[in-house]
């Protein structure tokens, strides 16, 4: 049994598209700096796309980012603490991640989702490998 499987069930999904939407949310706080003002200038532009946009984008893109990543979680349980593995190998996590968001952005129609999004990409691995170690205690809640 997949990821998808586990957290994508009709009893916790709705709870793990919201708690992936907080740590969206205080990400977005914790940073500073120039960086910090294009992150959320692009997400309160993607917000006004229309109301629950950033929810609707979480619950499409979160099966495919968990089977994307089942392999490396189905390692960290074989070694007994699949947190610390996804932690540990957060670049490899990350990579995971983003290519699920490379290839959905290139099916995208809002021309402003596609624009942000090709924006940030260059700075975006560093990024989600900083969400990691939180984003891996949500799966871990759930799973």
């Amino acid at each position: 049994m997949g990821l998808s499987d586990k957290l994508l069930n009709s009893d916790k999904r709705a709870m793990v598209v919201d708690d992936c939407c907080k740590l969206l949310e205080t990400q977005l706080t914790s940073k500073s700096g120039l960086s910090g003002i294009a992150l959320k200038t692009a997400y309160a532009a993607l917000k006004g796309v229309k109301p629950g946009y950033i929810a609707y984008a979480v619950e499409q893109l979160l099966p495919e980012c968990f089977t994307a990543l089942d392999p490396v979680w189905n390692e960290g349980v074989q070694q007994g603490d699949p947190v610390a593995h996804l932690v540990t190998n957060k670049s490899r996590t990350a990579d995971a991640l983003l290519s699920v968001t490379d290839a959905r952005v290139k099916k995208v129609t809002r021309p402003i989702v596609r624009g942000t999004y090709e924006k940030l990409r260059g700075s975006a691995k560093q990024h989600v490998e900083e969400a990691v170690p939180d984003f891996a205690q949500v799966i871990n809640k759930y799973a």
